[in-house]
């Protein structure tokens, strides 16, 4: 189903305030889920002490603030470029396709990562480079099927491209059923708990590691917004307008794919993500992808440290997988706005 909107007509001041306005409600808006996820636990302190303590720097040695620094903030960074990376990945991937409904999920990005994973995960191996080298690859080996299979008709042509993506990833779903069903039984629930969606093991390694790698992967993603535009007309459109189609592609098919595997290795499969802020963003900021990118990753990350929040809430002192809240507010979320679109 292909997007039928283009790229902005609206004037360039009006689309830059209106970005401003959104880009700095988005901003608040993240960093108040981040306070309140500092904040909230069983040992926690005061929101408005944390608030003073960060506003003044003045952190007590504590083993409050310890829990804070060691544990909690961690997982809010964590949380926050997941969601950014997932925001900008299903922007990427409904712009290369021209269809609203397209995410790495779609295109079997994130199950070939889970397939590597798992596998490493039964296998005892560290988490890098074993668990890691294992998912890169295989999000690597599951996009190289994915455009083998669409090169039969046409080199990255929309609808082969979903269709050999849906075919890819439905077959990865079972290889990860199949896998587990063979675990020991020791292995088990962790390896289930991280597939929804597991936050819980966030270190501050982890946060350092993946912003090294999106921040360059979205200024990139950046900078090629305008040549995300013009593929909105259509690859034959944009490449009479001077865009290296193949090359905008494969370079942001690969982009994507490596920073989409390193969250999926991270945290596990976590959906709508990618689906739902895209769109919302879309309806309230137009098509102009140079907009919509830095939306996207404040959207994105504001939308998984709030989804964490409320995991953390609803689980009190248990554990609730970061996937079932955003399946459960992503889910409904879509299709109001899917329902909404085409009214």
């Amino acid at each position: 189903m292909a997007d039928p909107s283009g790229p902005s007509t609206g004037s360039p001041r009006g689309a830059l305030g209106r970005t401003l306005g959104i880009c700095a409600a988005l901003t608040l808006g993240l960093l108040l889920v981040m306070v309140l996820g500092l904040a909230w636990g069983s040992t926690g302190e005061h929101l408005i002490e944390v608030l003073r303590g960060l506003l003044r720097g003045e952190i007590e040695e504590s083993v409050h603030w310890t829990i804070i620094r060691q544990i909690r903030l961690p997982r809010v960074l964590l949380a926050a470029a997941v969601g950014a990376t997932l925001g900008i990945g299903g922007l990427v991937f409904q712009a290369l396709l021209r269809n609203p409904l397209a995410e790495p999920y779609i295109l079997g990005v994130s199950g070939g990562s889970a397939v590597g994973a798992v596998l490493g995960m039964m296998l005892g191996l560290r988490f890098f480079p074993g668990v890691a080298g294992l998912a890169f690859s295989g999000s690597l080996a599951t996009l190289l099927l994915v455009l083998l299979l669409a090169s039969r008709r046409r080199l990255v042509q929309e609808n082969s491209l979903l269709l050999a993506g849906v075919m890819v990833n439905a077959f990865c779903s079972a290889i990860i059923t199949f896998l587990i069903s063979i675990t020991e039984h020791t292995k088990l629930q962790g390896i289930l708990f991280w597939l929804m969606g597991d936050l819980s093991s966030s270190n501050i390694t982890q946060v350092g590691g993946l912003g090294l790698l999106i921040l360059p992967s979205f200024f990139l993603v950046f900078v090629l917004a305008r040549p995300m535009n013009l593929l909105q007309f259509g690859r034959d459109a944009a490449h009479s307008m001077g865009v290296n189609v193949k090359a905008v592609t494969f370079i942001l098919l690969i982009v994507t794919s490596l920073t989409v595997s390193a969250s999926v290795c991270l945290v596990g499969l976590v959906g709508f993500v990618g689906l739902v802020i895209p769109h919302l963003l879309r309806m309230l900021l137009g098509p102009d992808h140079r907009l919509l990118v830095p939306a996207c990753v404040l959207g994105g990350a504001m939308f998984m440290t709030g989804c964490d929040l409320l995991a953390r809430l609803a689980s009190g002192q248990g554990q609730l997988p970061v996937g079932v809240v955003t399946a459960l507010i992503g889910a409904p979320a879509f299709i109001f706005l899917l329902a909404r679109s085409k009214q």
